[in-house]
C-alpha cells in the first residue's frame, strides 16, 4: 500500500509542477505581450485561465482522495498537505498573469514611459524566485530558497520605486497618466507574485522539515 501511495504522490507532484510551469508561462508571456502591445498573445494567455482552474480542481480532488483512501502519516501527509496549499498559490500566480494580459488592450495605443523598463527588471527577479520555489518543491531541497526572503525584500523596494517614478511621470506629463497608473498596478501584481513564491517556499520548508516558518 505504501508503495502505491508513493507512486500516486509522485504523479500528483508532477501535475503540480505542470501547473507551476503553466502559471509561470502565463506571467512571462503576459509581460512579453505587454512589452510588444500584442493583443493576440494577451488573449492566448487569458484563455488559459480555464486550464489553471481545471488543474487546481483535479489536483485538489486527487489529493483529498489519497488522504481518505490511504490515511497517510508523517512525510506523506505533509507532502499532500503541501500540495493542497501550493496549488492555491499557483492558481493566484496564473490569475495575475491573466490580469496583466487583460491590461494590454488598454495600453496598446499609449506611450510607455521609462518605468516599464523597471517593471521588466522586477519581473526577471520574481521569475527566478518562482522558478526556485518550484525547483525546491520538485527536489525537496531547501538550498534553492535559502535567501528567498531577502530577495522578496528587494522586490518590495522595486515596487515602491516604480510607484514613486510613475507618480513623477504623471505629474510631469499628463499623457503618461494611463500608462503609469497601469504600471503601478502591475508592479503591485508582481509584488504579490513574489509573496506567493515565498508562501510556496514556506510550505516546501514544512514538507521537508515538518516545521512551520514565516518568510517576511
Amino acid at each position: 500500500m505504501a508503495k502505491e501511495l508513493h507512486k500516486e504522490i509522485l504523479e500528483l507532484k508532477e501535475n503540480v509542477v505542470r501547473m507551476g510551469h503553466l502559471s509561470l508561462d502565463m506571467l512571462d508571456k503576459s509581460m512579453k505581450a505587454l512589452k510588444a502591445k500584442d493583443p493576440n498573445l494577451a488573449n492566448e494567455i487569458i484563455q488559459k485561465k480555464d486550464l489553471i482552474r481545471q488543474l487546481d480542481s483535479e489536483i485538489e480532488a486527487k489529493a483529498l482522495r489519497l488522504i481518505a483512501l490511504y490515511q497517510p502519516m508523517a512525510i506523506d501527509l505533509r507532502r499532500l498537505a503541501t500540495i493542497l496549499k501550493v496549488i492555491t498559490y499557483l492558481a493566484r500566480l496564473g490569475r495575475y498573469g491573466k490580469d496583466i494580459a487583460s491590461a494590454v488592450d488598454e495600453l496598446s495605443d499609449k506611450p510607455y514611459p521609462a518605468p516599464f523598463v523597471n517593471l521588466e527588471h522586477m519581473w526577471e527577479h520574481i521569475k527566478k524566485m518562482i522558478s526556485n520555489a518550484l525547483k525546491s518543491f520538485t527536489e525537496a531541497d531547501l538550498k534553492y530558497i535559502q535567501d528567498i526572503g531577502s530577495r522578496d525584500d528587494e522586490v518590495d523596494e522595486m515596487r515602491w520605486s516604480i510607484f514613486r517614478e510613475c507618480i513623477t511621470y504623471m505629474i510631469e506629463d499628463p499623457k503618461t497618466i494611463t500608462s503609469c497608473a497601469f504600471f503601478a498596478m502591475i508592479a503591485r501584481f508582481l509584488e504579490r507574485c513574489g509573496d506567493n513564491a515565498c508562501k510556496i517556499a514556506e510550505k516546501v520548508h514544512y514538507m521537508v522539515t515538518g516545521e512551520h516558518i514565516e518568510i517576511t
